[in-house]
């Protein structure tokens, strides 16, 4: 078919398909875009021209319709995408850092900027960086550190195998993540025969990764050899769901289970045996037995400094790690024994090999743990402040109030903590927080795409006041999308979560407060700069709340269900009201000489803490 390079891309994207456990769906739902001289009469034109099933959706920044696009995918399980389209310049750069999250966590993202003239001939075109010592080099080559996989299509025959390798990296659990297709404008347009085959229904195959019988030997070798195994669920229990394995593993053989931000919500939260979150943003119950731990038995996680407090979380001198991962580079991390497979199958075989004649040596840590951190949650949700909300009784109240397959959303500051520490899931699919990158601006934008993914669900998306200010562009794409979304916005006027990373490590408040500048200290400490976010979603057309008692939250609330456009909650909550850490160490970089006493400890902390810590 005589096609341009931009019309045989649409049609090719229109016909790929994904199979899992031998159910196919069609994986590229349509493309977000902002238009630009890079796009619009290439791959703007193929998309207008019609013959395809794939929707178009108007984003309104192009860093905010990638966060959405990648959303959409996280909720998808990865088994469905929606493609981005972009200008050359600053919209292609917009969308590195979205790259960058999605990357990150593992998530398949296809990004398709416009590029400069692959003939030159117009050059310098509007937009264009020019490096005299490489003229090839363009602001697509940013890309580069954030993807998976990256081409140019500087012909239009090239677009065959560019297209083939870019659907392999985007459906390969093992490698999945951001995939960019740089699109030089005049190549957008050119015209090729493609073959009928290269346009044809094409099915990519997520199978099982099946474990060696060797792996599950020695995983069966070590559980029996240890005393006080704790199991760690990760994101990789999410893709495979495994969560009802992983649960029935746990139960048959007295495991406790530790929860990382993309594996929490897998198990309900009243689980016995599930202690719930674990690590930096974790709670008392996980911390407290991972310290006690011989065998830390990792399920689909990427065992991220948050997970593992900085490899200082597992005190226990004879500890060892087991990694159950789909992807060898997860697998081998903190020195592992390694089985490299998909979660469900893994511990499926594992289960066998055992064949129930093992039992974990927990005795009664495991529910004086559950029990007492259950209490905790509780009095977080029921904090009182004379004349002010706190955030954690906010969030209380806000879970108590929606319904149990409620998708609750975060990502940046404070709340992601309380989130994992707090939040009480019974449904799997959720609990959606965007960790692997903590991208603030990911909350508003990410709601979108999730409810783009699942639009007969409530979706809740926590967001911070600083997180609202740097990017919301689509609640404005939700709103013509007739999206209802949730925001609930938590207002504490500034940084709160850095804030007090600042303030434990020495350091007094210092440019995370959103104060005004003070005329007699030239500082940034003059009076706060006082925000009414009620008044800027009215006028995208949501409905409003401006939410500063418990009473008016739980009235909110019950008003909201009957809404059918996006909805934004202006909570105003009280300063440093979020939860406190619960015994696990973050390593940061110290002043190793300050004039400060308290910096001088905090360095001393730091040098304690490191010597605690594994090495690798």
């Amino acid at each position: 078919m005589k096609l341009t390079m931009s019309q045989a891309l649409v049609k090719f994207l229109d016909n790929q398909y994904v199979s899992f456990d031998g159910v196919e769906t069609k994986f590229v739902d349509g493309i977000f875009g902002i238009f630009g001289h890079g796009c619009v009469v290439g791959l703007g034109q193929a998309l207008e021209q019609g013959g395809h099933s794939l929707k178009f959706y108007q984003g309104h920044n192009e860093q905010g319709m990638a966060h959405a696009a990648m959303a959409f995918a996280k909720q998808s399980r990865r088994r469905r995408i929606i493609a981005c389209t972009s200008s050359i310049g600053p919209g292609a750069l917009n969308m590195v850092t979205a790259c960058g999250t999605a990357t990150a966590n593992r998530i398949p993202l296809l990004v398709l900027p416009g590029d400069t003239f692959a003939c030159r001939q117009p050059d310098p075109v509007l937009q264009q960086i020019e490096q005299p010592a490489n003229y090839s080099i363009t602001a697509n080559d940013a890309f580069k550190a954030v993807c998976k996989y990256w081409d140019r299509v500087v012909r239009p025959e090239q677009l065959m195998t560019a297209a083939i390798n870019a659907m392999r990296v985007l459906t390969d659990p093992a490698e999945t993540g951001a995939v960019c297709l740089a699109m030089p404008q005049d190549v957008e347009g050119e015209a090729f025969d493609y073959p009928d085959y290269f346009l044809q229904k094409r099915v990519w195959y997520l199978d099982r990764r099946i474990p060696t019988e060797r792996e599950i030997v020695k995983a069966a070798e070590m559980i029996k050899a240890a005393k006080k195994p704790l199991l760690v669920i990760g994101g990789g229990v999410t893709y495979s769901e495994a969560w009802d394995t992983a649960k029935a593993f746990s139960e048959k053989y007295g495991i406790p289970i530790g929860e990382t931000q993309a594996g929490k919500g897998n198990i309900p939260w009243d689980y016995p045996l599930n202690l719930g979150g674990i690590g930096v943003t974790g709670g008392a119950a996980a911390n407290a037995l991972a310290k006690k731990t011989d065998l830390v038995i990792s399920v689909g996680s990427r065992l991220t400094d948050f997970t593992t407090a900085s490899k200082w979380g597992f005190q226990n001198p004879e500890v060892k790690m087991l990694s159950i991962n789909i992807c060898p580079f997860d697998a081998f991390k903190m020195d592992s024994v390694s089985v490299i497979a998909d979660a469900k199958l893994a511990l499926e075989a594992i289960d066998k090999a055992l064949a129930g004649d093992y039992t974990a040596s927990w005795g009664d840590a495991i529910k004086e743990a559950k029990d007492s951190y259950t209490a905790e949650v509780d009095r977080n949700y029921s904090v009182e402040l004379p004349g002010a909300l706190s955030q954690t009784r906010a969030l209380g109240e806000i879970n108590k109030a929606i319904a149990p397959d409620s998708i609750a959303v975060g990502s940046a500051g404070s709340l992601p903590g309380c989130l994992q520490r707090l939040w009480r899931s019974t449904v799997p699919g959720t609990y959606h927080v965007e960790y692997g990158f903590s991208c603030m601006g990911y909350e508003v934008c990410g709601a979108l795409g999730i409810k783009l993914a699942e639009p007969d669900k409530e979706v809740y998306t926590m967001c911070g006041d600083g997180s609202f200010v740097m990017l919301h562009s689509e609640l404005y794409t939700a709103v013509m999308e007739g999206a209802k979304i949730n925001v609930m916005l938590f207002d504490n006027q500034g940084w709160g979560c850095i804030e007090n990373l600042q303030n434990n490590q020495g350091t007094d408040t210092f440019g995370t407060r959103f104060c005004a500048r003070n005329p007699e200290t030239g500082m940034l400490d003059g009076d706060l700069v006082l925000i009414d976010f009620a008044k800027i979603a009215e006028g995208y057309g949501c409905k409003a709340y401006t939410v500063e008692t418990v009473e008016q939250l739980k009235a909110a609330l019950e008003d909201s269900k009957r809404q059918t456009v996006p909805c934004l909650f202006d909570i105003k909550v009280a300063h440093k009201s979020m939860s406190d850490g619960y015994d696990a160490w973050w390593r940061v970089g110290v002043a190793e000489v300050s004039t400060s006493p308290r910096v001088q400890a905090a360095y001393e902390d730091l040098q304690e803490n490191i010597r605690k810590a594994r090495l690798y």
